[in-house]
């Protein structure tokens, strides 16, 4: 039985909320710079 699972859960829920917003921004700046360097190779 999990009873101490609830805050817990909401501490690892958040923080894998965080890494994930964190990934997509890191990913969506990447593919910024992609775009960028390849519309100037042009």
């Amino acid at each position: 039985m999990k009873i101490k699972a609830t805050s817990q859960e909401k501490n690892s829920r958040r923080g894998i909320g965080r890494m994930l917003k964190e990934q997509k921004l890191r990913l969506y700046i990447i593919r910024r710079c992609v775009v960028m360097l390849l519309c100037h190779h042009d």
